[in-house]
């Protein structure tokens, strides 16, 4: 396709999580202030990505540069890093990856942390932990961290660090649940016996409700290619983005779901689908897939997710989001359910 950069990172829960082989520590953003994954930690993650999972009969994902210079998204599946729970993250970036990178090492951890706390080191996941207050305060520590107000990170990288930022959509599936956290652009939506369910809603600074918040902090939406604050960034939520605070927050809305035996599948993905396809497109397409009514050869880069449901469902709506003109990067993520 013209104008089409064919590089992806592909995952499933039958390849690694991530392709790219150099270390994940937190170090490769900046040479100080963040807190470096130790090498214990770093293969716990990496298998995290690889385990077996007792929520969903598969999971995979897809990341796709598509028709920008750089690719700025970040993915993170951690397979029950809560005892009973997965976790599934699409990060999209901007002004550079260095915060989505920085969420992908580090939010799962955090979220993790705090869960334990809560459940008084029993590491069990399920309806006692109070998953409102667990991403609440999980991201305004993740925001802490890429921000400095934690670490006290050195003024060459704080100059860097200042217009850098992330969008987020966090989903953690359990047997009984299905906990999401969202804040920006990036979507995520379920599947129920044929119905489109939005679990997540978009935070762009022409939602009245952001608008208000906005100007009540003497901030201001300017039209500049599309409603910006402050004529720079397209939505009103991000982590990251210090210039733009406190018009722009790191406080994810929360919405927990009960699972019912006929939710079949949930979508995650960045803007870069989104902005092309609808939620109820998107939900058709890989039900049709996961059904067997849509046969596809995939082309020579997606060999990686064959055998996988998940993975090839994510992959054929990234071909989909290509051929109808996304300009953005395009990161899916699929996790077919267990009944």
């Amino acid at each position: 396709m013209e104008g089409y950069k064919a590089k992806r990172v592909i995952g499933s829960e039958m390849m690694e999580g991530n392709v790219n082989k150099k270390k994940r520590g937190l170090k490769e953003l900046n040479s100080g202030g963040f807190i470096e994954l130790s090498k214990e930690e770093q293969k716990r993650d990496e298998e995290g990505d690889k385990g077996e999972s007792v929520t969903c009969l598969s999971h995979g994902f897809i990341s796709v540069i598509g028709r920008r210079r750089a690719i700025e998204d970040a993915v993170k599946v951690a397979i029950g890093v809560i005892q009973g729970c997965d976790f599934f993250a699409v990060y999209d970036g901007h002004g550079g990856a260095g915060v989505a990178n920085a969420c992908r090492d580090r939010m799962h951890r955090l979220v993790v942390k705090e869960a334990q706390e809560r459940t008084r080191g029993g590491g069990s996941g399920g309806k006692g932990v109070g998953w409102e207050n667990v991403m609440l305060a999980r991201f305004e520590k993740m925001d802490e961290e890429v921000t400095g107000v934690e670490c006290g990170i050195t003024a060459a990288v704080d100059e860097v660090m200042e217009t850098m930022g992330s969008i987020a959509v966090v989903v953690l599936v359990s047997r009984e649940e299905v906990v999401v956290a969202n804040y920006g652009d990036s979507r995520a939506v379920l599947c129920c016996a044929g119905t489109t369910v939005a679990l997540s809603h978009d935070h762009k600074p022409d939602r009245p409700d952001e608008r208000e918040r906005v100007e009540a902090a003497r901030g201001r939406v300017i039209i500049i290619n599309g409603n910006r604050i402050l004529g720079a960034l397209a939505t009103s939520r991000s982590i990251g983005d210090r210039y733009l605070k406190p018009y722009v927050i790191s406080k994810p809305e929360v919405s927990v779901i009960e699972r019912t035996k006929s939710d079949t599948f949930v979508i995650l993905a960045s803007d870069g689908l989104w902005d092309v396809v609808s939620n109820e497109l998107a939900c058709e397409v890989v039900k049709r897939y996961l059904d067997g009514h849509i046969k596809i050869t995939f082309s020579d880069h997606n060999d990686g997710c064959s055998g996988n449901c998940a993975a090839e469902a994510a992959a054929m709506l990234a071909e989909l989001v290509v051929a109808r003109g996304s300009t953005d990067n395009i990161s899916v993520i699929v996790v077919e359910l267990k009944a």
